[in-house]
């Protein structure tokens, strides 16, 4: 069978626009990340960018390596809920291009 390579092409084209409108809207979303019962929390974009980074003032009094753990643990609980809604809102794509790609080469 001869494989139609305009269509291919385009097909590709199609699943480049789309993934790059899910990349945008996922620079878009902002999660917060918390540790310490709300004590710390950390805003950070689709893009794993940290907007904002918040301390109660209590944790003043606190010595500086148990402030320092509650950042990180913060920061990863921001980290693991942008992975996680990238992994879903991606999925989905990712899903598509091997079926649409698979299926046109398996008939070469």
């Amino acid at each position: 069978m001869k494989v139609d390579l305009n269509n291919l092409l385009k097909q590709a084209q199609d699943m480049q626009s789309k993934m790059q409108s899910a990349q945008a809207a996922l620079a878009k979303i902002v999660v917060t990340g918390e540790s310490g019962g709300g004590l710390v929390k950390i805003d950070m974009d689709g893009r794993h960018v940290v907007k904002s980074v918040w301390m109660d003032s209590t944790l003043e009094k606190e010595d500086k390596a148990f402030r320092e753990e509650l950042l990180m643990s913060a920061f990863n609980s921001a980290l693991e809920k942008v992975e996680k809604i990238s992994r879903q809102k991606l999925s989905h794509l990712t899903a598509e291009m091997q079926t649409k790609f698979s299926d046109d080469l398996a008939e070469v």
